[in-house]
């Protein structure tokens, strides 16, 4: 990997100044609070040193932030074990919990929020890719679970992979404790022609200006030869409250013809009337990239979706707010806090090799073009 550093200490301040979210000139359009105009990519910003969430014995991998009524700041996160390497992450991934005082970091790590229960739950020895929301001053957290027989494999596990389901824990309080269920929030449907006969995974929802929820989660199929099975595609699934049930539509969503597995990851969220997702962007099909990026849709009702108007949100790299530029293997589970109804940091996992010997959450400021 190269890395090119420049002197930028100056930005360091600019980085934690009010929520942390101001940086130098970098706009490429104008600020518009029409969110179907919405540019990410002109709001990236320099990211301070304290952004970078890492822990040298475990492989992070992807993390979703509330904060509390006092104005806490937690996040929750997947992690697993370095010395099983990466593909452990199937088997031995658990959700654990993270604080801070500021959205952008520095965390520290408290305690596992979704511990292992046991193999004879569907979530009882792996639980992955957290997404946490308040509604109504309670928190949910949705997330991958799964079961098998608990041993770690060089590449997948494939009996752990295929049985991952979706599902949601409820608190009070974001530290906990959750209360889980002993079935999966969505299921696999028992039809081989459908697609998610094989496994769901990777929730994402919202709430639409109606006061309905739409979950969209990662679905695969039993139309190509297994294990592994596809297409991968995304589903929506829609319901008056944020535990269901949920009724599932299964109309293929963020698809590019010929591709088997063409997005992935996608984080949804409403302003106003306006759905918007971003995806990692496998190919660069949705942004012109042609390479793994971060793609942004737009939806006026959360199920019809289309390319936004800025499609780019970032390709695999990062600036940091001492002028260092790095180029990342891989760039994925984008999340969003939002602040006072506006995206303010993109929430990342981040991977430097394609070794994968570690892996780390990074928080990258988000500051509109005209306030840079």
């Amino acid at each position: 990997m190269k890395v090119i550093k420049s002197i930028a200490c100056s930005l360091v301040l600019c980085c934690i100044a009010s929520i942390g979210l101001t940086s130098p000139a970098r706009a490429e359009s104008p600020h518009t609070d029409d969110p179907a105009q919405l540019n990410l990519h002109a709001m990236l910003s320099p990211v301070p040193a304290s952004a970078k969430f890492i822990d040298e014995g475990y492989y992070i991998w992807g993390g979703s932030m509330v904060r509390d009524a006092d104005g806490k700041c937690h996040l929750l996160y997947s992690r697993w074990p370095r010395d099983l390497k990466h593909g452990a992450w199937v088997t031995h991934s658990e959700i654990a919990h993270a604080v801070a005082d500021h959205p952008l970091g520095p965390y520290k790590h408290v305690d596992i929020a979704l511990p292992e229960r046991g193999g004879e739950y569907w979530d009882g020895l792996c639980t992955h890719n957290p997404t946490v929301h308040e509604f109504d001053g309670k928190y949910y957290l949705y997330y991958m679970g799964n079961t098998g027989d608990g041993k770690p494999t060089e590449r997948l596990n494939w009996t752990h992979r295929n049985n991952q389901r979706i599902g949601v824990a409820v608190a009070d309080h974001p530290a906990g404790p959750w209360k889980r269920f002993d079935q999966p929030l969505i299921d696999i449907t028992p039809d081989e022609s459908a697609h998610d006969a094989l496994m769901t995974s990777n929730p994402s929802i919202l709430r639409r200006s109606d006061g309905t929820f739409v979950l969209i989660y990662k679905a695969v199929g039993l139309k190509r030869e297994r294990p592994f099975g596809g297409p991968v595609v995304h589903l929506a699934a829609t319901s008056d409250s944020p535990t269901g049930p949920f009724e599932k539509h299964m109309k293929p969503l963020f698809t590019v013809p010929g591709e088997n597995f063409s997005a992935e990851d996608p984080f949804i969220w409403s302003q106003g009337d306006t759905c918007l997702a971003i995806v990692n962007d496998h190919h660069g099909a949705f942004n012109g990239l042609n390479n793994d990026s971060l793609s942004l849709f737009t939806s006026k009702n959360g199920l019809d979706w289309e390319i936004a108007a800025n499609p780019l949100v970032t390709a695999r790299e990062l600036t940091w707010a001492d002028g260092t530029y790095q180029k990342l293997n891989r760039l994925e589970r984008p999340q969003l806090w939002m602040e006072n109804g506006k995206p303010a940091v993109l929430f990342c996992a981040a991977e430097e090799t394609a070794q994968q010997v570690h892996s780390f959450n990074v928080h990258i400021p988000l500051t509109p073009p005209d306030a840079k």
